[in-house]
């Protein structure tokens, strides 16, 4: 009985370790672009993004505008 119970524990584990792996949070001003296997499958908007781990890539986005200082000109 007891090694049954060990290993719906460590199975328990496990599928809790790929859950959490698994989500990705995305703030409102950043967008996801996901590959799957090195192929692109698209665009994710902000809040929960879900992966397949080992499988899928993300790489973020900021859609944020950079400012820069321009020198007066002579």
């Amino acid at each position: 009985m007891a090694e049954i119970f060990t290993a719906v524990l460590i199975l328990l584990v496990i599928a809790l370790a790929l859950a959490g792996a698994s989500v990705r949070v995305l703030r409102e001003y950043e967008r996801a672009v996901v590959f799957r296997l090195g192929r692109l499958v698209g665009e994710r908007g902000p809040g929960l993004v879900l992966l397949i781990p080992g499988i899928d890539r993300m790489v973020r986005v900021s859609l944020r505008t950079r400012t820069v200082g321009i020198p007066p000109q002579d």
